[in-house]
């Protein structure tokens, strides 16, 4: 008795996932709902379980392969009843095996049409490198002094989201200085989140996304805060942020902060943004020009927050000051009506309890 996994439909209209990282072996016992393998989307990175009891006879997509929905990943059980497909594929592996060539150099092998069986290896063991590969194209190899790493993981997904966002948003960053005095920097973020919910309410063409050729206003106030680890830039999000308090929205995102970092961020915890808030601390420079989280059509980014001089009442003081910087699409939002929510979150900052009393109806 065999079984073929194939790497499952994960909703959000995915249809296609990267192997993280395999959890098991070739040769390997494992127990129903073991943990078998981790994939990465282009939301998370997520751990699944195995779906049956038995061997791992054959691991077949290796990692760092990004393979469509439907793919079959491994065999759990026997060789001899999985199907003719992907009995051909385990038979390519096990030549390219006695190859001595590794799942990365294969793979770079096919895509550049190099038979691995006519090249001669230089590596340890007559192992076949990259070099070996790319030499035997006519490909430039890597010059000396040169280390070559491959795009994938979290670094792939953004280096994918960033090039969609260059090639269709038309992007404009206003910026202006803001007076954070009245600012508690230990709830700066959730701060942040606090007012820019309350002023999308005013200016919801910034709390919203273009789909063809209409524009889909989302009545709803689900923000992305951008959070890095390890890993790179995942941007988790808080839910709710209109009509929870500082100290709740600060406590969710303390939660969602140390799930990123841990790796353990649920799929539904990436998803459904409607607008993004980042904030980089002391790294964020004077300022800097964010770039929009895709789908969404707007995102805020503040610079470093310092003490600076400052005019007030014709006197020169201290204030703690810092950037507000809006980068929006400018297809579906005015240059006028961002500086307008811009300084709309500003006065919200500057003066909490007033611009929280403006927001109510009434």
């Amino acid at each position: 008795m065999s079984y073929e996994f194939k790497l499952p439909d994960l909703g959000e209209g995915l249809t296609e996932g990267e192997v993280a990282r395999w959890l098991v072996a070739e040769g390997q016992e494992v127990a129903e709902d073991d943990p078998l393998v981790e994939i990465q989307t282009d939301k998370t990175t997520v751990e699944i379980p195995s779906p049956a009891a038995g061997t791992v006879a054959r691991i077949l997509v290796q990692e760092g392969q990004v393979v469509p929905v439907g793919t079959v990943l491994v065999v759990i059980g026997s060789l001899d009843q999985v199907a003719p497909a992907a009995q051909d594929f385990v038979r390519e592996e096990a030549v390219a095996a006695r190859q001595q060539a590794t799942p990365l150099v294969r793979r770079i092998g096919r895509e550049l049409g190099v038979d691995l069986d006519a090249v001669v290896g230089t590596g340890p063991n007559g192992r076949v490198t990259e070099e070996d590969v790319r030499s035997a194209a006519g490909a430039d190899a890597p010059a000396a002094g040169e280390r070559r790493e491959k795009l994938r993981g979290v670094r792939r997904l953004i280096a994918g989201h960033m090039e969609v966002a260059h090639r269709e948003i038309p992007p404009v960053t206003w910026v202006e200085e803001c007076d954070f005095e009245a600012v508690d920097l230990k709830l700066l973020v959730p701060t942040l989140l606090k007012a820019c919910a309350l002023s999308l309410q005013e200016f919801p063409e910034l709390n919203a996304r273009l789909e063809g050729d209409e524009i889909v206003y989302l009545e709803r106030y689900d923000l992305g805060v951008a959070v890095q680890t390890d890993q790179g830039l995942v941007v988790p999000v808080v839910h709710g942020c209109d009509s929870g308090t500082v100290e709740e929205l600060a406590a969710e995102l303390e939660r969602l902060a140390d799930a990123a970092r841990n790796g353990t961020l649920a799929p539904e915890e990436l998803r459904g943004s409607t607008f993004t808030v980042t904030s980089a601390g002391k790294l964020g420079g004077l300022f800097h020009t964010p770039i929009v989280n895709h789908p969404e059509v707007a995102i805020l980014g503040v610079g470093r927050i310092a003490p600076r001089p400052a005019v007030r009442d014709g006197e020169v003081v201290v204030r703690r000051t810092g950037t507000i910087a809006i980068t929006f699409d400018h297809r579906v939002v005015d240059g006028a009506r961002a500086a307008e929510f811009g300084l709309a979150v500003i006065r919200r900052l500057e003066v909490p309890t007033a611009g929280e009393a403006e927001s109510e109806p009434g």
